[in-house]
């Protein structure tokens, strides 16, 4: 039992001051009318998580992309090498980030799944841009871009789940 204030300086206090001194007096393991334990740690009234238990299926399907992608720019010549270098980085930072905020919470989670959603997105135009132009395998780049496709479709519901 701890004491934090003698007797003698609750007097004059209020009523809802002198009830304070009785809860702060109980050890943390009462479980009385304050019921400290009531709903700590209790899994009736811990909330669900948005993502489930185990392997987000995203995160595999984002290291195929990021390999398919990362592949395919690997033998550009050497004019494009700022845009592979682009490439490398947002794709590489697309399974690091849904892999980061699955093991966040709140807003930090929401936060690291769009980033992903918009490095995805910035690969997808990359690749694009490189099939247009001709200086890498079309089909390739096709899948590439279905992967990634893929991976915005399952980020965004992540961040919008169904309710």
């Amino acid at each position: 039992v701890v004491h934090l204030l003698s007797d003698n300086r609750w007097a004059g206090r209020s009523q809802r001051q002198a009830s304070l001194r009785s809860v702060a007096a109980r050890p943390l393991t009462s479980t009385g009318a304050t019921g400290f334990r009531k709903g700590m740690n209790n899994t009736k009234t811990t909330p669900s998580r948005s993502v489930p238990k185990g392997k987000l299926h995203v995160v595999e399907v984002a290291l195929e992309a990021a390999g398919t992608a990362i592949a395919l720019v690997d033998t550009l010549p050497s004019k494009y090498r700022s845009l592979a270098d682009q490439v490398i980085r947002a794709a590489s930072s697309v399974p690091a980030n849904l892999a980061e905020g699955r093991g966040r919470s709140g807003k930090d989670r929401q936060y690291h799944f769009r980033v992903a959603l918009g490095s995805a997105r910035e690969v997808d135009v990359h690749l694009r841009l490189l099939r247009s132009i001709g200086t890498v395998d079309r089909q390739k780049a096709e899948r590439a871009v279905e992967l990634f496709d893929r991976v915005r479709a399952m980020t965004w519901r992540l961040l919008h789940p169904r309710r």
